[in-house]
């Protein structure tokens, strides 16, 4: 594969995204001069591009094509649904079927006592319902002062100015004069890039008091809530150490403040659990949800929240947030069918005993190479630290740009693999296969060979 454009119409595309299209997350200069690569077509794990190259899909999208690309039974939800009503919104006392039976559907395989749940867009429009949210319940309780919300570095919780706040990428706090006020933030558990000289064990222990160290200096009396991911997606896949989340909850047990999963990425079975608050064994007051919901054919996200904040809130008078397509039916209708295929198909049941095993087992061979400084993943979720030293942890310099190296070559091999830093992830389709797996692993390690070679002197 090669970067060659030989399609006319990928030349006329790229030039309608030079003079009409701004990309996200994009340097536009850098994006014009290259061209952006033309997604024509996909199916199963694999995608197409408008030159003909095969790319199999180790991002399942972004995070979020859980059933794979190509599902009729979606396709056909969503035409029938927008023959019979394909779009009200569900302000002012009214409702409609797609939406109430979605969220039934999800109540059943929340955790127990969540119950209720706010629609929107995306996940990013989910953590602003959840902020706005937070506050409210307070408010509720004659405790308007609780309004700081203590998040993490490095978390990722939407592109919107709040959810942008509530993240804790800093070049993204370098744009737009944020976080905005009554958003703290504590240390990452990453113990590969930050832990020192502590064990893991160690540093999940430190990393978790940092929470109560927080919640004691800004005092719990102003304190609104703390919101995580149990798994740190778009930070590079940081798997806390198994001391950590125990840890955290012996913390939140003592203070009067609400816990709030950001499930997006881990939501609907990543894990191999319906949530990976199922699978730390956490129990959030709300959770965010996307991306899986609908395996992305259709945007929707949404706010699941407990009977414990539910029942304040409904006490509360009027909720004054919404969105013109809260609850959209046609969404609504291919995240029904989408809950319906994980669970006919016993996918979840499948990753966990049988695929994400044999993923994990296949990509910790890749830490023989002399690139790799740690492989991590749970479930269908999986990191490659690319190390200057394996035993000391050294990282190249920033300005070598090896992990975009790599994905280059990726790229070039007909795989996607995204480079955070000098960490590459993956988060492939939960359907995908064995021999699927092998071929990623394959693909992964010429590429890392290729770019040892590059930048291994």
């Amino acid at each position: 594969m090669t970067n060659a454009v030989t399609n006319p119409k990928t030349r006329e595309w790229q030039a309608m995204s030079r003079e009409h299209h701004l990309a996200p997350f994009s340097d536009y200069q850098q994006l014009h001069e290259k061209g952006p690569r033309i997604i024509t077509k996909a199916d199963g794990v694999y995608l197409w591009d408008s030159e003909g190259h095969k790319i199999l899909d180790g991002m399942a999208g972004l995070w979020c094509v859980a059933v794979g690309y190509g599902r009729e039974e979606l396709v056909e939800a969503a035409a029938a649904q927008m023959r019979e009503l394909p779009f009200y919104n569900t302000f002012f006392q009214t409702a409609h079927p797609p939406a109430l039976e979605l969220a039934k559907a999800i109540a059943e395989v929340a955790p127990q006592g969540m119950n209720h749940v706010f629609f929107t867009g995306s996940g990013s429009e989910g953590n602003d319902t959840m902020l706005r949210m937070v506050r409210h319940y307070w408010a509720c309780k004659g405790q308007p002062n609780k309004k700081v919300i203590i998040s993490r570095h490095n978390g990722y919780h939407g592109s919107t100015v709040a959810g942008a706040s509530l993240g804790g990428m800093k070049y993204m706090h370098e744009q737009g004069d944020l976080p905005i006020p009554g958003i703290v933030h504590i240390p990452q558990p990453y113990w590969f890039g930050e832990g020192g000289d502590m064990s893991p064990e160690e540093f999940g222990v430190w990393a978790a008091d940092q929470l109560e160290k927080k919640i004691l200096e800004v005092g719990e009396d102003n304190v609104a809530a703390f919101i995580a991911e149990p798994i740190q997606g778009a930070g590079g896949v940081i798997i806390p150490p198994e001391t950590y989340w125990p840890r955290i909850r012996e913390i939140l047990a003592k203070y009067d403040i609400l816990f709030v999963a950001d499930e997006v990425i881990c939501g609907f079975g990543r894990t191999g659990e319906w949530f990976g608050s199922d699978f730390y064994g956490n129990k959030p007051d709300l959770m965010t949800i996307a991306k899986g919901l609908t395996s992305g054919y259709v945007p929707m996200g949404g706010l699941i929240v407990s009977d414990k904040v539910f029942q304040v809130i409904n006490a509360g008078g009027d909720f004054n947030h919404g969105f013109t397509y809260s609850g959209h039916p046609v969404a609504a209708a291919v995240g029904l069918a989408n809950l319906r295929i994980l669970k006919e198909e016993k996918i979840l049941e499948k990753v966990r005993e049988e695929t994400a095993p044999y993923l994990q087992k296949r990509l910790r061979e890749l830490a023989d190479h002399p690139l790799v400084g740690e492989v991590r993943g749970v479930g269908m979720l999986g990191a490659i630290e690319l190390a200057k030293n394996k035993q000391t942890r050294e990282r190249f310099p920033s300005e070598m740009g090896v992990g975009m190296i790599c994905r280059g070559h990726c790229f070039e091999s007909g795989l996607i693999m995204r480079a955070v830093g000098d960490t590459m992830i993956i988060a492939p389709p939960l359907v995908i296969s064995k021999d699927e797996i092998d071929e990623l692993v394959e693909k992964a390690r010429k590429c890392l060979d290729l770019t040892a070679r590059a930048v291994l002197v």
